[in-house]
């Protein structure tokens, strides 16, 4: 065995930035906006649908990573917003609520591939609500023209938002019969009755990592090539921080 084969991969060597809370505010009962600056915040490039890598206050004192998707990004007004996922009292949730101006915070990045493919001829975006700040972002930054069809699987009519993008966008809320999110067939089956438009379509899917990797063995087994998926899991109980990279 080689020692290339012993040696991990890599984290990429992300940028850090230190930010400072500018406001804090609900957009959904389960849905808390945190709007960050930096001094140099006029510098920072990214693609919507990438995220940053947040130092979170921990119960003891440490501070734990958390990715979380950049919402949008004012350069001009230095103003970086970051949506939460109100679920339970785990730390990065807690934060968000308890947030105020002038409160600090470290993160990293950007990161993340699960980002715009201007050569498709549509795009398929697929997520539970974790999700929602990367597509919506997603499909705001679209061109105008851009053919776009979304799926987004919510708790109920509360967790939806509006959207202005110039794509021909569908966006279709699909409503989970009771409970928490999952591991759970929902999104797998309204993929499965989704017939395909015309042309290439380039596939973005997110969420929890099995229901993701279910998605993603559909999607190949219907004609996809795994250069046309996106795929990246969020979230899977049990872990804590951290996403998985779904390319199996």
């Amino acid at each position: 065995m080689t020692a290339s084969a012993l040696t991990p991969p890599r984290r990429p060597n992300l940028a850090e930035w230190k930010f400072t809370v500018i406001e804090t505010f609900d957009i959904a009962p389960r849905m808390r906006r945190v709007v960050l600056t930096a001094d140099n915040l006029d510098t920072f490039e990214y693609r919507p649908g990438q995220a940053l890598v947040m130092q979170v206050p921990l119960p003891d004192g440490e501070t734990g990573r958390r990715d979380y998707t950049i919402r949008s990004l004012d350069k001009a007004a230095k103003r970086l917003a970051v949506d939460f996922v109100l679920h339970g009292n785990t730390p990065a949730p807690t934060w968000a609520r308890s947030a105020k101006a002038g409160d600090e915070i470290v993160a990293r990045g950007p990161r993340g591939r699960t980002v715009f493919a201007p050569s498709a001829d549509w795009h398929l975006l697929c997520g539970d609500e974790t999700c929602i700040p990367a597509i919506l972002h997603i499909l705001e930054d679209m061109p105008a023209g851009a053919r776009a069809f979304a799926f987004i699987e919510v708790s109920g009519s509360d967790d939806e938002q509006e959207l202005s993008t110039r794509a021909d966008a569908k966006i279709e809320w699909i409503h989970r019969p009771g409970g928490d999110a999952g591991p759970s067939s929902i999104m797998l089956d309204r993929i499965a009755g989704f017939e395909f438009p015309e042309g290439n379509g380039h596939a973005y899917l997110i969420g929890e990592t099995s229901n993701v990797r279910s998605q993603r063995h559909h999607l190949i087994e219907r004609g996809f090539t795994r250069d046309r998926i996106s795929s990246e899991g969020y979230w899977r109980p049990g872990r804590i921080g951290g996403h998985d990279h779904v390319e199996d």
